[in-house]
C-alpha cells in the first residue's frame, strides 16, 4: 500500500513542478496582491473613529455620546477582549454604559486623544482608565490573509482540477484497473499538494515578511502546525467536489460557490467585527476562517497553544471527514 502511495505521490509532484505556468502564477500571485493592496490602502488614515461600547447600547438616547457624528459604535460584551482590541489601536475608545460609568482609552493612540475630548464633552464626569500599546498595521494584520488565501485557492482548485482532468483523460480508468485503492490515491493526492502549499506558503512568508517587515508576537513555529491542518481541511473540502462529477462547468461552479464566500466572510480583506451575528457564525463553518483566527492570535496577540487548540481541532475534525466522504464517494469513471 505505502509504495502504490509513495508512487502516485512522487508523479503528480513531478506533474506540478513541471507545470511552469502554474508554478509562477502561484508565487506571482500573491506578491501582487500585497502591493496592489498597498496602493489602494496606504496613505493616510481614514478619519472613522470606532468606540467599543460595554452594556446595552440598543437605545441610541441612552448616553448623550452615542449620538455623536463620524463615530461607529461596536458593542463588545467581553471586557477583556474589547481591551485587548484597544491596546492594539483596533478601536480608539472603550465606553462602559453600566454605572459607574467609565472609560479606557489608550494613551499612545492620536485618534483615541480625539475622541476623548469628544466624549468628555458631551460627559464630562466619566472616569478614565489608561491603557498603552502600539498600533497594529493594516498590512500587518492583512499578511495572514494573503497567505490563506493563496492557500485556498491552490487546495481547492489545484486539487479539484487536477482529479477532474484524470478522470476525463481517461487515467483514472486505468489506475482502476490496478490494486489502488480510491482512499490511497486520494491520499496520495493530499499529500502532494500539501508538500507544495507548505513549501510556496513557507517562501512567501519569509520572502514577503523580509520586504514588509511585519508584526509577529507568537512563535513561528506555532504557524505550522495552523498551516498544516488549514491545508488539509481545504484540500479535502476540494476533493469532496472533484470525487464525484466529470463537468468542468459543475466543477468550477461549486469551487466559486466555496471560494468566494470565503473570501468575503474569513476576514481576508477586513475584520466581522460589528458585523450580524448570523454573518459571524457562517464565517465560522468555513476552514479559512479558523486558519485565519489562528494565525492572527499568535502573529498578532502571541497566543500559545491552548488558545488556538479549539481552531485546530475543527480543522482536523473537518479534513477527516472530507477525506472519508471523499474516498466514499469517488467515481473513477465518467459513466
Amino acid at each position: 500500500m505505502m509504495r502504490r502511495l509513495l508512487s502516485v505521490l512522487h508523479a503528480r509532484n513531478l506533474e506540478f513542478l513541471r507545470d511552469r505556468g502554474t508554478l509562477v502564477f502561484t508565487l506571482l500571485l500573491p506578491v501582487m496582491l500585497v502591493i496592489g493592496m498597498g496602493f489602494v490602502f496606504g496613505g493616510p488614515e481614514r478619519g472613522l473613529f470606532k468606540v467599543g461600547l460595554l452594556g446595552d447600547a440598543s437605545d441610541p438616547l441612552a448616553h448623550p455620546f452615542l449620538s455623536e457624528r463620524y463615530v461607529e459604535f461596536i458593542g463588545l460584551p467581553q471586557q477583556g477582549e474589547a481591551l485587548r482590541k484597544l491596546t492594539h489601536q483596533q478601536i480608539d475608545l472603550l465606553l462602559e454604559l453600566r454605572p459607574p460609568e467609565r472609560y479606557w482609552v489608550n494613551t499612545d493612540s492620536p485618534k483615541g486623544y480625539i475622541v476623548e475630548k469628544l466624549l468628555l464633552a458631551a460627559e464630562p464626569a466619566a472616569s478614565r482608565e489608561p491603557v498603552t500599546g502600539a498600533a497594529v498595521r493594516y498590512v500587518d494584520w492583512l499578511f495572514p490573509g494573503i497567505l490563506g488565501m493563496n492557500m485556498m485557492f491552490s487546495c481547492l482548485f489545484g486539487v479539484g482540477y487536477v482529479v477532474l482532468r484524470y478522470r476525463k483523460s481517461g487515467f483514472l480508468k486505468r489506475l482502476h484497473a490496478t490494486p489502488l485503492s480510491a482512499f490511497e490515491f486520494l491520499s496520495a493526492q493530499v499529500l502532494s499538494r500539501l508538500t507544495l502549499i507548505l513549501f510556496i506558503t513557507g517562501v512567501l512568508y519569509a520572502g514577503i515578511g523580509a520586504v514588509i517587515g511585519f508584526h509577529s508576537a507568537g512563535s513561528v513555529l506555532l504557524l505550522a502546525p495552523v498551516a498544516v491542518a488549514g491545508a488539509l481541511s481545504m484540500i479535502a473540502l476540494g476533493l469532496t467536489i472533484a470525487a464525484r462529477f466529470s463537468s468542468e462547468e459543475v466543477v468550477g461552479g461549486l469551487l466559486n460557490v466555496l471560494t468566494w464566500p470565503m473570501m468575503l466572510l474569513s476576514g481576508i480583506w477586513f475584520s466581522l467585527e460589528g458585523s450580524p451575528r448570523w454573518v459571524q457564525w457562517v464565517a465560522h463553518l468555513f476552514p479559512l476562517t479558523h486558519v485565519l483566527d489562528s494565525a492572527r492570535a499568535v502573529m498578532l496577540d502571541g497566543a500559545g497553544l491552548a488558545q488556538i487548540a479549539p481552531h485546530l481541532l475543527y480543522l482536523t475534525a473537518t479534513a477527516l471527514a472530507f477525506l472519508a466522504f471523499g474516498a466514499w464517494s469517488f467515481r473513477w469513471r465518467i459513466d
